[in-house]
């Protein structure tokens, strides 16, 4: 149990959020004994801790699931398997692994489902593979399963300097699309460009009717009269702009909605005989393991030829946790944001 006394050999730091306060200020460090691998699952000592706006929600209570208090954060891991559960023969001990955990990741040790779980290749550092899970998982599965996008087609990524936003434009440059990459400041937007887009947009960081008009003349303008794919990971007003700026047969991409829900009218994407697609990688990769497992091969390959690479804007140690939510909250991640464990 979180807080409670342990041996040295059992030792386990962690942070713990309680609850009380709400955000980030309801963050502290803790001792947990080391959890122990049930069959099917592996436990990792942690090296690196990925951040991910979901991770933020949990904190102020806006997330689909609400974990019974007090829990450790984190969904996302990199580290070294130093047990195995039951039944558990595709990995071994020793093995460096990254994955995916919905909760228990800010933590020494974590356990990681073996179906969540991917053998890390040899040249990768660990803060490579604290930022893949929720970045290039969630980003492939949007583009691939979700979007069918096609080689020549235009790509629009909204909150193109984030984890998954990076993500999607490496992939979409790596499937052959033309990347619209479209930021709120200018050194956000260098930072997607140097990634690969084709063309960058600056969007005003709060976006009120006539910036909303003038946002999507220029997505449209940028697609050539029209975008195929938009993937939106901010949300709020700038949702309607994007979908508006959609060509016939257009696909929208709910990734995420750091700006707020968006309330649009539907006769849209009727007239535009568009899709507006929910993303939701983790229910994808509980659903569908043996189609998530492809896309991390492929996502692998991808790696290793030099297509795709995380970038980690910011590192942390796990006592400075809370300063690394505080960049999300502010929405001033660039790439990734880590966390380390000592």
């Amino acid at each position: 149990m979180i807080g409670e006394s342990v041996s040295m050999n059992e030792q386990n730091m962690v942070a713990v959020f309680s609850g009380t306060p709400m955000g980030v200020d309801g963050l502290s460090l803790g001792q947990a004994a080391k959890p122990r691998p049930a069959a099917g699952s592996l436990r990792v000592r942690v090296h690196a801790c990925g951040l991910a706006f979901p991770d933020l929600l949990m904190l102020d209570d806006r997330y689909q699931s609400r974990p019974q208090r007090p829990f450790i954060p984190g969904m996302e891991v990199a580290g070294e398997i130093d047990a195995v559960g039951d039944g558990v023969t595709a990995f071994a001990i020793g093995e460096r692994v990254f994955g995916f955990v919905p909760i228990g990741g800010l933590a020494q040790y974590a356990i990681v489902p073996v179906a969540n779980c991917v053998r890390m290749p040899a040249a990768m550092p660990y803060d490579h593979g604290a930022g893949f899970t929720s970045t290039y998982a969630t980003a492939y599965h949007a583009l691939k399963q979700r979007a069918d996008l096609r080689a020549g087609e235009s790509l629009v990524v909204l909150g193109a300097s984030g984890g998954v936003g990076l993500a999607a434009v490496q992939i979409g440059k790596a499937m052959g699309a033309r990347v619209i990459a479209a930021a709120s400041n200018a050194e956000k937007l260098a930072v997607a460009m140097e990634a690969g887009a084709d063309e960058g947009i600056v969007y005003p960081r709060e976006l009120d009717a006539d910036g909303g008009r003038a946002l999507t003349a220029r997505l449209k303008e940028a697609g050539g009269g029209g975008v195929d794919v938009v993937c939106d990971i901010v949300g709020g007003a700038y949702t309607e702009a994007a979908l508006r700026a959609l060509a016939w047969q257009g696909r929208l991409l709910v990734v995420g909605f750091p700006a707020g829900i968006a309330s649009v009218p539907m006769n849209l994407p009727l007239l535009k005989g568009a899709s507006i697609v929910g993303v939701f990688c983790g229910s994808f990769m509980e659903k569908e393991p043996e189609a998530a497992a492809r896309n991390f091969s492929e996502l692998m390959a991808l790696y290793e030829a030099g297509a795709i690479e995380p970038l980690t804007s910011a590192s942390f140690p796990l006592d400075r946790c809370a300063e690394a939510f505080g960049l999300l909250a502010r929405r001033e991640a660039l790439g990734k944001i880590v966390v380390t464990m000592p």
